[in-house]
């Protein structure tokens, strides 16, 4: 017998990178059952927030990666339900897998024309939490209840990567079929990472998100507005938000002297993983993270974090590997930055290591491949 295969409908995808966590979960679950699936995947030709197609792709075609999977990359000229009811027509799949919740033309489209929504799994990405719900809120809901009423939902099954996350879906799909299956970790090599140097008195901190104000970028600079102590913060990420931009923009320059922050532009995942090296913590305190890659590879490179505590990270500072505290408690963030400020070499030195073994169990974990293995079998 062949393998099965999968078709997966996602909005962008490799090589873009700009819309963060729904690309590197589905990256990370083609990488880790690419020997055991064969999967075929339609996107579009640009990445998020762009209007340039990718320059090394074939659109319109089959396009071989090297993981083994197939992708085919709609022009955006012919990015229509047309198009994609044709290929569902041409394509022979054992299973349908759609990212999201709310795109039109990658969920919505597809549910019209699959014959058979028993062989159709939604990974809805965290759309359904409340913080993800409250932007643009009035025009998700009404689409919620439309959706329940046209019963465009009924028949597939729902993957939830947590217990909250399937509490999330039962909240408005009641009758759901939900298999959990937590995200996957990039699939890598893990070796020990190079020692950062960390001297009493200093400290520098990166944030990686799109600027936004779930990923509360201007909450952030506002915290480092109290901090004691001489604090490098650099932050990289595509401008979602430009209103929201122009707020951090102004936070930024009402910073006191011994705070040096600075927006670095936008960068893919590979040229941070190089540059992780020359920060000390993540600091991202974010209004919900359905994962949170970024926090995890930031751990796996030997970089604790400061977060907040709306991820699926818990207990970090029992383990050593960083802090999440409640954006409630703007203090809390002071007190833990300075604590970071005044370490010393071997505090920090243990921190990095308690954060890349911590990063070691999560990755080499592999029930979590084979809840993921459940969804298509």
């Amino acid at each position: 017998m062949g393998k099965k295969k999968i078709l997966i409908f996602i909005d962008w995808y490799l090589p873009g990178f700009r819309a963060g966590g729904p690309i590197r979960s589905c990256a990370n679950l083609v990488a880790h059952l690419s020997d055991e699936f064969e999967f075929l995947i339609i996107t579009s030709d640009v990445d998020y927030l762009s209007l340039s197609s990718y320059k090394t792709v074939n659109k319109n075609e089959w396009n071989r990666l090297p993981d083994g999977s197939s992708v085919y990359y709609i022009a955006n000229e012919k990015l229509n339900s047309t198009v994609i009811k044709k290929l569902i027509k041409e394509t022979e799949t054992d299973y349908y897998y759609l990212n999201g919740i709310f795109s039109k033309l990658f969920t919505i489209v597809p549910l019209r024309y699959i014959s058979d929504k028993k062989n159709v799994i939604i990974a809805s990405r965290g759309m359904l939490a409340s913080s993800a719900l409250a932007i643009k809120s009035l025009k998700k809901k009404l689409f919620l209840f439309f959706a329940k009423k046209t019963e465009l939902f009924n028949g597939v099954t729902f993957q939830a990567s947590s217990q909250e996350e399937m509490n999330q879906i039962l909240l408005f799909f009641p009758q759901a079929k939900i298999i959990v299956a937590p995200n996957l970790p990039r699939k890598m090599v893990l070796s020990k990472p190079n020692t950062r140097k960390k001297q009493f008195g200093e400290l520098r901190l990166l944030n990686i998100a799109r600027i936004s104000p779930e990923k509360n970028l201007l909450f952030a600079l506002e915290v480092l507005k109290h901090v004691k102590g001489n604090v490098s913060f650099d932050y990289y990420g595509s401008i979602y938000d430009h209103l929201y931009a122009d707020k951090c923009n102004k936070a930024l320059k009402g910073l006191p002297e011994n705070i040096k922050a600075e927006y670095k532009g936008e960068a893919n995942s590979e040229m941070l993983f190089q540059s992780m090296t020359d920060y000390h913590f993540l600091f991202m305190p974010s209004r919900g993270e359905n994962f949170g890659h970024i926090i995890l590879e930031s751990m796996s490179e030997g970089l604790p974090v400061i977060i907040s505590d709306q991820t699926p990270w818990n207990n970090l500072e029992l383990k050593n590997a960083g802090w999440e505290i409640s954006l409630r408690n703007t203090s809390g963030f002071v007190t833990v930055i300075e604590k970071c400020v005044e370490m010393n070499a071997s505090e920090y030195d243990a921190c990095s290591n308690a954060a890349f073994k911590y990063a070691a169990q999560i990755v080499m974990d592999k029930e979590k491949i084979q809840a993921n293995r459940r969804l298509f079998s």
